[in-house]
C-alpha cells in the first residue's frame, strides 16, 4: 500500500529498469553514480505538494431520490376464447397457449390463465394487491382502476392488458372491451384510462398493433400537460413519466408460430428463462448437442430461486447478462430509474430485452416508453447462448439417470477473469468494464465471493469515478448486507471497499448505524491480528460514521470505541495513529458525554504523547482531537476547567514552535475552542491590554507635554488619575472594566495570559494562514472587549461593590454574549461601526486538515501494486535517471577542474551583471546553472552561464508586507526537485518551490517556521530535535555542517568564539569543542575533510584563518590573509579559500595559507575596479566563485577554458 505520504519521502523508490537502460545507452561520460540515489528527498510529501484543503468529490447521484413500489396490479384479459377477432386472420395451426395454458383443453380456461398470470407476477411482487378483469366491460375496467388508484395513493399501479380476443387498437386512441352480453366490442378510450389510472403507473400491452396504444397514450399525456400548464395533475406525478411496454409496433401483428405461445410477449416478461430455453431449441441454435425436445426442457431440475440447481443457475446467469446489457447500453439516469428503483419494473425491463431479441426474429419490434436502444445483437447474448448450450449438453444424461447433480457453469469464473484482464490492461481508458454488473451478481455466491470482492476492491481503488460507477450499478445493498457475514477472509476486502465508499459519500453513515454495520468495523479495529492498514481503514470508516452525526456517536460510544482507540495509540503505523486521533476528535465533537468517557479512559493524556510524534500528520490529528475535546463541555465545572487548562498548557509546550505549518494552523483552531470556552477571561485580558496601552500613551503624552510646557510655566504639571480609571481598576463588580480580582486571576503566568501571549507571538508567524487565523481570533476578542465597553453602562462604586464575581464554573451571564454574536446598540454608538468589521468568522476557527485527510482514501492508493510502481511511473523514473546522469557528469567535470588548480588561476570572469541593490547573500545551485542573489527581502535567480536574470521574488507571501532582511540561502534536494530555503533576520525560515519560474508566476511556499535560537531541526519530521547551547552573551554569525558527518555543526560567534557541536548528544554535552582564539567577529565557518579527518575552518574580520580539530584544545593551523575582511568563503571540495575585502579586492588562498592570486578589476568593463566586496560564495561542485559588491554588481569567476 502506498504510505509515502506519511512514512518515507517520495522519490526514493528503486529505479525503473527501462529508464536505466535508456540512460546507460548515452555514453560513459553520462553514467549515473549511486550518490544521488542515496540522498533523501525532503518536503515532497502530500502536505507540501498542494494546499491543505478538502476536495470537492465528483459524487454522482447514485441513490434514488425516492424508492417506488408497485402495490397494485390490474390484470385485464380480453380473450373471448374460441372466437377470433374480425381484423386478425389466424393461420392453422397457430399459437394457442396463454400463460402456458391451452384454452381448448380445460374448462374455466380464462380463470386459470388469469391465475397463472398472477402467480407469475407474484414471483417479483408477492405482496401486491392483484385484481382481475376477465372479458370486462367499460364499467368493470373503470371500477377496477379507480379502486386500485384509491388504495395505492401515490404508489405505482401495473395495468396488464391482453387483447388477443378483441380487434386491434384504433388510431383514435381506443382499445376494445365487451358489452355485458358479449355481443359487441366496445371501444375504451386511452384518455379515460389515463384518468382512472392516474400516475405513477406502468402499462403492459400484449396485442397486435400495441405500439398504437403507446403513441396515443403519449399524445393524450402531452395534451393534458398543455391544457393544465403543470407537470402534475391532482397532486400526482406526470403522465409522461408512466412506463409502457408494448408487444409490437403500431402496424404489426403478433407472431402465430404454433410452437410459440400466443402471449409470447407476456411469457418473455413473466417467465423469461422458460421462454428463452424454448426459443433456443425452436430456433436450432444449440451447437453442442442436438435432439433436445421441448418436453425435455420441462424436466430441467431445480427451482428458479435456488442458484445451486441447474434451473436456478440459468436464471442467475440470465439476470446477470440482462443487467450487464442494460448497464452498458442505457444512460445512467435511465438505468437507475428502470433497473434499480422498483423490483417489479426492473424485472419487466430486464425481460423486455429478451422479448426484443425473440420477437425481432419474428419481425416484431417491441416498443417501450421510455425508449430503449436496440440490444438484440449485444455481444453478451452470445455468452447466454453458450451457457444454455452447456446446460442442455448435460440434460439428456440428467433425465436418463434421474439425478439432480450437474456440472456448474463456468460463466461467472470466465467473466471474473475478463474483469481481471480489464483491471490489468484496460484501466487507462477510465471507462467502466462491462462485467461490473456481473461482479455484483457474483457477490451472491459464496464460492466466488472472495474473488469478486478482491476484484471489486481493486476496481474501487482506481479513484472516485470507479466508486461512483460501482454505486450506480447497485453495489451498496450487497456490501451493506455482507457486513453481517462472519468470515474473516472477507474483512480486509470489505474494509477497503467501505473506506472507498465512505470517502466518496459520508452520508452512508446513516445506513451503517441503521443496519448495525458499525459493529463490523469495531471488531476489525479491535482485532490485533489484522494488518495495520486494514485497522486504519476501519478507523476511517468509524470516524466518518461519527462525524457530525449524533446517532453514530452514540452507537460508537456504546461499542467501546474510545478504549479501542486508546489501546492502539502507540501502534507503529503513523496513518493508524492519525486516524485514531481524528476518530476521537469526531467522537468528542459537541458531545459532552463522549468527552467525559474519554476523561475516564485518560484518552486526552494519551493524545498528549502524540504531540511529540515523528510524523506531522499525527501531531496535527492529535491537536485536532484535543481542540474538539476542549470544545465539547456543555456545563463548566472546576474539574472540567482543570482538565482543559492542562491540555492548553501541553499544547503551548509541545506545539507552539512546531516546524510544520499544518500543526500550527490546527493549534490556532484548538486555541479558538479554548478562547470560546473561556470567553470572559480573554475579553478581560483584551480590555486590560487596551487599558495598559492607553495608560502608556497618556503617560507619554503627559511627559512630552510637561517637558514642552516647563519652559513657559514655572509650576510643574502634576498628573492625577481620573475617577473613571480608578473605578475601572478598583471596582470589583464593574462589568465594563476589569476588576482587581480579575486582574489577579489573569496575571502574568496564568494559563489565559500564556495562551493570549502565544497568540500574540503567532501573529508574526511566517505562514500566512497561521497569521491570518490568529488575527481573526484576536480581533474578535478585542472587538468583543470594545463592544462591552461601549454597551455596558458604568456602575457606581456602591452598586459595583456588592456585585458578586462569576466563578469559572458558572455559565455565562446574559451580558457575556458569545463571540461573534452582535448585540443591540443605540444610535449613539456610531463609533462602534469603525471597530467592528462588516463580516465575521465563526468561532472556533476550523481548518481543512480533516477534509484533506479524508481525501487520502478518495484518491487511488495503488493498494495492489508494488511500492516502487506505486510511487513512480516510467516517465518520472526516466526523468529522474536522466537528471542524476547529468548530476554525475557535473561532478566529474568539477573533479577535473579541481585537478587543474595547480596550473590555472581562478580569475577568469564568467559573468558580470548589475543587480540594482547591493547583494547580501549568494548561493550556487549545484546542478542547474543558477545563482541565487538576495538583497534585503528579495531574492533573484540568475542564469550565470548567460548572464541573464530569470526572475525576482520577495521573501513573503503575496499581499503580506515585510521589512525583514534575508540572512541565509540554501538549496534543498539539489539533486532533483530542488527547493530554495530562505532565512531572515527575524528568525523566519521559508522553503520555496518553483522559485526559478518567471516573475509572473509566484513561487509556492512549501513550508515555513520560526527559528530564533540555535536549534537542530529534522526536516523530514519537521520538528525541533535539539538545542545547541551557544551562550546568551553572544550571537552566532557563521554556521556550517558537512555531508560526510552531518551530526557535526560548527558555529562562529560575534565574540570570536568558535563552538563545535555533536547533535547526537543533548544539552551541554552536545558542545564537544570550544575555542576562543579569534580576536574579532567570525565571518565564515566551514567543516572540511582534510587528511582523512573533519576539521573546522573559520575566519574573522581581521583576516585570521584558523583550522580546528575536535581532538585538539587549540587550532591546528593559523595564517593571516588580508585586513578588513567583509566576507570569506571556503570551497567544499577544493583546497581553496577566498577573502573579500573592504579595500575592493578578492584574495584566494590554499588552506595551508599559500596565496594564489588576487582579483581587483572587472574584465572588459573599461578596467573598472571592483567595489567593496559584500558577499562571496563558491560553487559546491565546480570551481567557480560568485562575488557581490556594494556597488550592486554581481560577478562570477572561474578557470579559463582548457
Amino acid at each position: 500500500m502506498s504510505w509515502s505520504m506519511f512514512s518515507r519521502p517520495p522519490g526514493s523508490a528503486s529505479r525503473s529498469a527501462s529508464g536505466r537502460r535508456s540512460v546507460e545507452s548515452t555514453g560513459p561520460d553520462q553514467q549515473p553514480d549511486e550518490l544521488d540515489w542515496k540522498i533523501p528527498v525532503f518536503f515532497r510529501q502530500g502536505r507540501h505538494l498542494g494546499k491543505i484543503e478538502g476536495t470537492a468529490g465528483a459524487k454522482e447521484c447514485w441513490r434514488m431520490k425516492e424508492r417506488m413500489k408497485t402495490v397494485s396490479v390490474a390484470l385485464v384479459l380480453c380473450l373471448n376464447i374460441d372466437v377470433d377477432p374480425p381484423d386478425v386472420l389466424k393461420t392453422s395451426p397457430c399459437a394457442r397457449l396463454e400463460t402456458w395454458v391451452d384454452p381448448r383443453t380445460t374448462t374455466k380456461a380464462l380463470e386459470l390463465i388469469a391465475a397463472n398470470l398472477q402467480q407469475q407476477y407474484q414471483r417479483w411482487q408477492p405482496k401486491a394487491r392483484y385484481k382481475h378483469a376477465l372479458d370486462p366491460t367499460t364499467e368493470a375496467v373503470k371500477k377496477l382502476c379507480t379502486s386500485l388508484r384509491r388504495n395505492a395513493k401515490e404508489e405505482r399501479i401495473l395495468f396488464h392488458y391482453n387483447g388477443h380476443g378483441v380487434p386491434r387498437p384504433t388510431q383514435n386512441g381506443e382499445i376494445w372491451v365487451f358489452n355485458r352480453t358479449y355481443s359487441q366490442y366496445i371501444p375504451l378510450s386511452i384518455y379515460e384510462l389515463q384518468t382512472w389510472m392516474g400516475a405513477p403507473s406502468i402499462y403492459v400491452y400484449d396485442c397486435s398493433s400495441a405500439g398504437q396504444i403507446v403513441d396515443s397514450f403519449n399524445m393524450f399525456a402531452s395534451q393534458r400537460q398543455a391544457e393544465y400548464h403543470t407537470v402534475a395533475e391532482g397532486g400526482m406525478a406526470s403522465l409522461n413519466s408512466c412506463i409502457q411496454l408494448a408487444a409490437c409496433g403500431a402496424k404489426e401483428i403478433l407472431p402465430q408460430h404454433p410452437s410459440l405461445p400466443a402471449d409470447l410477449f407476456t411469457c418473455c416478461l413473466t417467465t423469461p428463462v422458460r421462454m428463452a430455453l424454448r426459443w433456443f431449441v425452436i430456433s436450432n441454435q444449440n451447437q453442442l448437442v442436438s435432439g433436445v425436445t421441448l418436453d425435455e426442457l420441462e424436466k430441467i431440475p431445480g427451482q428458479l430461486t435456488d442458484r445451486r440447481t441447474m434451473l436456478g443457475e440459468l436464471n442467475w446467469i440470465f439476470t446477470a447478462i440482462t443487467d450487464t446489457i442494460a448497464w452498458n447500453t442505457l444512460p445512467r439516469d435511465v438505468f437507475q430509474r428502470l433497473f434499480r428503483q422498483d423490483l417489479l419494473v426492473a424485472s419487466l425491463f430486464r425481460n423486455f430485452l429478451l422479448a426484443e431479441r425473440i420477437m425481432k426474429s419474428y419481425d416484431c419490434n417491441p416498443v417501450s416508453h421510455p425508449f430503449l436502444p436496440s440490444t438484440h445483437k449485444h455481444s453478451m447474448w452470445s455468452s447466454w447462448d453458450l451457457a444454455v448450450d452447456a446446460c442442455l449438453l448435460q440434460l439428456p444424461a440428467i433425465i436418463r439417470e434421474n439425478r439432480q447433480t450437474y456440472n456448474h457453469s463456468s460463466f461467472f469464473e470466465e467473466e471474473l477473469t475478463a474483469f481481471q484482464v480489464w483491471l490489468r490492461f484496460g484501466v487507462e481508458v477510465k471507462r467502466p468494464p462491462e462485467q461490473l454488473p456481473i461482479v455484483l451478481q457474483v457477490l451472491l455466491s459464496q464460492v466466488h465471493r472472495v474473488r469478486a470482492l478482491d476484484l471489486l476492491s481493486r476496481f474501487l481503488d482506481l479513484g472516485p469515478w470507479a466508486v461512483n460507477q460501482a454505486l450506480s450499478v447497485g453495489i451498496f445493498p450487497y456490501v451493506l448486507k455482507l457486513l453481517q457475514a462472519s468470515a474473516r477472509e472477507l474483512r480486509p476486502l470489505l474494509v477497503i471497499i467501505w473506506a472507498k465508499i465512505m470517502a466518496l459519500d459520508p452520508s452512508c453513515q446513516a445506513d451503517l448505524v441503521r443496519d448495525s454495520g458499525h459493529s463490523y468495523f469495531l471488531e476489525v479495529l479491535a482485532d490485533p491480528h489484522m494488518p495495520a492498514q486494514h485497522r486504519t481503514m476501519a478507523a476511517f470508516v468509524l470516524a466518518t460514521m461519527v462525524r457530525n452525526y449524533r446517532a453514530g456517536q452514540k452507537v460508537a460510544l456504546q461499542g467501546s470505541l474510545i478504549p479501542y482507540c486508546v489501546e492502539q495509540m502507540e501502534d507503529p503505523s503513523p496513518l493508524l495513529r492519525s486516524w485514531l486521533a481524528i476518530t476521537l476528535g469526531h467522537l468528542w465533537l459537541h458531545n459532552d458525554q463522549a468527552r467525559w468517557s474519554g476523561v475516564r479512559d485518560l484518552a486526552h493524556e494519551k493524545l498528549l504523547t502524540l504531540l511529540e510524534d515523528e510524523v506531522p500528520e499525527v501531531r496535527t490529528a492529535a491537536v485536532y482531537a484535543l481542540g474538539t475535546f476542549m470544545n465539547a463541555v456543555v456545563e463548566r465545572t472546576e474539574h472540567a476547567n482543570t482538565v482543559d487548562h492542562s491540555v492548553a498548557m501541553a499544547l503551548l509546550k509541545h506545539s507552539l514552535r512546531d516546524g510544520s505549518p499544518m500543526v500550527r494552523r490546527e493549534l490556532i483552531s484548538a486555541f479558538s475552542s479554548f478562547v470560546q470556552q473561556f470567553e470572559s477571561k480573554f475579553v478581560s485580558l483584551a480590555a486590560q491590554e487596551e487599558e495598559q496601552s492607553a495608560a502608556a500613551q497618556r503617560e507619554n503624552y503627559l511627559t512630552v507635554s510637561g517637558a514642552s510646557d516647563s519652559a513657559r510655566s514655572p509650576q510643574p504639571f502634576k498628573r492625577v488619575s481620573s475617577a473613571s480609571s480608578l473605578t475601572s481598576i478598583s471596582s470589583p463588580g464593574s462589568k465594563n472594566r476589569t476588576s482587581i480580582s480579575t486582574h489577579m486571576s489573569l496575571s502574568f503566568g496564568s494559563v489565559y495570559w500564556k495562551v493570549w501571549h502565544a497568540l500574540g507571538a503567532l501573529q508574526r508567524d511566517p505562514d500566512s494562514q497561521v497569521a491570518d487565523m490568529v488575527l481573526q481570533l484576536t480581533h474578535q476578542v478585542r472587538q468583543k472587549a470594545a463592544q462591552m465597553k461601549l454597551n455596558t453602562p458604568v456602575m457606581s462604586d456602591t452598586a459595583s461593590a456588592g456585585s458578586p464575581q462569576r466563578s469559572p464554573s458558572e455559565p455565562r451571564s446574559p451580558a457575556w454574549s458569545p463571540l461573534l454574536r452582535r448585540t443591540s446598540r443605540s444610535s449613539a454608538d456610531g463609533s462602534l461601526s469603525e471597530i467592528l468589521p462588516a463580516g465575521h468568522t465563526d468561532i472556533p476557527l476550523r481548518t481543512c486538515f480533516v477534509d484533506w485527510m479524508d481525501h487520502f482514501y478518495a484518491r487511488p492508493l495503488n493498494l495492489f501494486t508494488e511500492h516502487s510502481e506505486a510511487t513512480e511511473d516510467d516517465d518520472e523514473a526516466y526523468a529522474k535517471e536522466c537528471r542524476f546522469a547529468e548530476n554525475a557528469r557535473a561532478r566529474r567535470e568539477g573533479e577535473r577542474e579541481v585537478s587543474r588548480l595547480h596550473q590555472d588561476r581562478l580569475e577568469h570572469q564568467l559573468m558580470l551583471c548589475k543587480h540594482g541593490v547591493a547583494p547580501a547573500q549568494l548561493r550556487f545551485s549545484p546542478y542547474t546553472g543558477h545563482l541565487v542573489v538576495a538583497d534585503k527581502n528579495r531574492f533573484s535567480v540568475i542564469d550565470y552561464s548567460k548572464g541573464q536574470q530569470l526572475t525576482q521574488h520577495v521573501n513573503h507571501m503575496p499581499g503580506k508586507g515585510s521589512t525583514t532582511r534575508i540572512t541565509g540561502l540554501e538549496f534543498i534536494n539539489p539533486q532533483h526537485q530542488t527547493l530554495l530555503l530562505v532565512a531572515a533576520d527575524d528568525g523566519t525560515v521559508r522553503v520555496w518551490s518553483d522559485y526559478s519560474e518567471p516573475a509572473t508566476r509566484a513561487p509556492l511556499c512549501v513550508t515555513s517556521w520560526s527559528a530564533l535560537e540555535l536549534h537542530v531541526w529534522d526536516l523530514q519530521r519537521e520538528r525541533r530535535v535539539a538545542e545547541l547551547p551557544c551562550g546568551a552573551d553572544t550571537s552566532v554569525t557563521a554556521l556550517a555542517s558537512n555531508e560526510s558527518e552531518p551530526h557535526l555543526v560548527v558555529a562562529g560567534c560575534s565574540s570570536g568564539t568558535v563552538g563545535l557541536f555533536d547533535t547526537r548528544l543533548s544539552g551541554p554535552q552536545s558542545r564537544v569543542g570550544s575555542w576562543r582564539e579569534h580576536q574579532a567577529f567570525v565571518v565564515s565557518a566551514e567543516l572540511r575533510a582534510v587528511g582523512g579527518h573533519t576539521v573546522a575552518v573559520t575566519g574573522d574580520q581581521k583576516g585570521d584563518v584558523k583550522l580546528w580539530d575536535a581532538r585538539r584544545p587549540s587550532s591546528v593551523r593559523t595564517f593571516h590573509t588580508v585586513s578588513d575582511v567583509m566576507t570569506m568563503a571556503v570551497h567544499p571540495t577544493a583546497d581553496l579559500l577566498a577573502c573579500g575585502s573592504v579595500n575592493q579586492y578578492i584574495s584566494l588562498y590554499t588552506l595551508t595559507g599559500e596565496s594564489l592570486n588576487t582579483i581587483r578589476y572587472h574584465d572588459g568593463f573599461m578596467g573598472q575596479r571592483i567595489g567593496p566586496v559584500s558577499c562571496l560564495a563558491f560553487h559546491p561542485v565546480r570551481v567557480a566563485l560568485a562575488a557581490g559588491s556594494t556597488d550592486s554588481l554581481v560577478s562570477v569567476y572561474g578557470l579559463p577554458r582548457s
